[in-house]
C-alpha cells in the first residue's frame, strides 16, 4: 500500500551511495503500484475489509522473528494504548483504501496518497508543537491545490472513492505522528510487529461483518499483494538506509507514471493530464519540504555538536 505501512520516521542514510538508493526507491515505488494494482485486480471478489483482512492475515509469518522482540519490550500501558490508537487509524485507512481501488483509476489512488506526508507536517505542528514555518505552509498549500487539481470538484462528479483516499492519507498520518513518538521509546521491530498485529487484529471484525468465503485465486493475489507491501517495505528501507530523502523523495513520482500505465494497459483507465500534473505538484510541494527539513535537521545537528564543544 505504497509508504502507508512506514512504521517510523526513515533511518539515517548515508551521502555516499545516491544512484543505490534511487534504485532501491524505484524498487519500492514498483511494488507498491504492484500491490495496488493486485488489489485492483480482486476489486469486487471479496469486500473491502475482508480483502484488507485477508492481506494483513497472509503477511503474519513476517511476525515470527519478531516474537522474541516483541515479547522483551515489556510495553507500559501507556504504550500498549498508543499502539493499539495507531492500529484503529491504520485500520481504518486501510478498508478506505481498499475500498477507493475498487471505486477510482489507479493513477488518482496513487496521487491523492501523496498527500499522506502533508497531512503528517500539518499533525506535527498542530499535535507536537513543529514550528510551521513560511515556507513549509506555502509548500503545504501549494501540494493542497495539488489535491484540488486531481480531484477538480465542481468541474466533475465526485466519486466516493476519492473522499475515502483522502481519509485514508489522513488516517495514516495519524498513524506516523502516533509511531514517531513510539520510535525513540521502543526497536524498530516492535514498531513494525505491533502495527501488523494490531491491524490484523483491527480489521477481523470489519471482515466478519460482510464475510464471503474466498475462492482460491482471491486468496492467490492477495497473498501476492502481501508479497509486494513486504518486498515494497524492504526496499523503501535500503533505499533510506543509501542515501538521503532528498535524493529518494522526488523518486516517488515515478509511481504516478507506472500506475498511469498499468491502468491504461491493464485495466483501460483513460490517461488524465490533470491527475498527473497535480501529482506532480503535490511531489514537487513535498521534495520542498524534505529538502527544508533536511535542512533544519543538518542546522540542529551542527548547532548540537558546537555546544559539546
Amino acid at each position: 500500500m505504497s509508504q502507508h505501512d512506514a512504521a517510523i520516521a526513515p533511518p539515517p542514510a548515508s551521502e555516499g551511495n545516491p544512484t543505490i538508493g534511487i534504485l532501491w526507491m524505484v524498487a519500492s515505488g514498483l511494488c507498491f503500484v504492484a500491490l495496488t494494482a493486485t488489489v485492483k485486480v480482486v476489486g469486487d471478489a471479496v469486500p473491502p475489509a475482508e480483502s484488507a483482512f485477508l492481506r494483513y492475515a497472509l503477511a503474519l509469518p513476517i511476525l515470527i522473528p519478531m516474537i522474541g522482540p516483541l515479547r522483551r519490550a515489556h510495553l507500559s500501558r501507556r504504550q500498549l494504548g498508543l499502539f493499539g490508537a495507531r492500529g484503529l487509524a491504520h485500520t481504518l485507512g486501510v478498508i478506505t483504501w481498499f475500498y477507493a481501488m475498487t471505486r477510482i483509476p489507479l493513477a488518482e489512488v496513487t496521487a491523492l496518497n501523496y498527500l499522506n506526508p502533508v497531512y503528517v507536517s500539518i499533525g506535527a505542528a498542530l499535535f507536537l508543537g513543529e514550528t510551521m514555518a513560511w515556507r513549509r505552509m506555502l509548500a503545504i498549500a501549494v501540494a493542497l491545490a495539488g489535491a484540488l487539481v486531481i480531484l477538480r470538484p465542481g468541474a466533475r462528479e465526485l466519486d466516493p472513492g476519492h473522499f475515502a483516499m483522502l481519509f485514508t492519507a489522513a488516517s495514516f498520518a495519524a498513524g506516523y505522528l502516533i509511531a514517531k513518538q513510539l520510535s525513540g521509546e521502543v526497536s524498530a521491530t516492535v514498531v513494525v510487529g505491533m502495527l501488523q498485529l494490531t491491524v490484523t487484529i483491527g480489521l477481523l471484525p470489519f471482515a466478519l461483518l460482510d464475510w464471503v468465503a474466498p475462492d482460491l485465486a482471491t486468496l492467490g493475489l492477495l497473498a501476492l499483494a502481501a508479497i509486494f507491501a513486504t518486498l515494497g517495505h524492504y526496499a523503501m528501507t535500503y533505499a533510506f538506509a543509501a542515501a538521503p530523502l532528498t535524493v529518494t523523495q522526488p523518486v516517488t513520482f515515478l509511481q504516478l507514471v507506472w500506475a498511469v500505465t498499468l491502468g491504461a494497459v491493464f485495466f483501460a483507465e483513460r490517461v488524465d493530464g490533470w491527475v498527473i500534473l497535480g501529482g506532480l505538484t503535490i511531489v514537487g510541494a513535498i521534495s520542498v519540504l524534505t529538502l527544508r527539513e533536511a535542512r533544519a535537521r543538518r542546522l540542529r545537528s551542527a548547532k548540537g555538536q558546537g555546544a559539546r564543544l
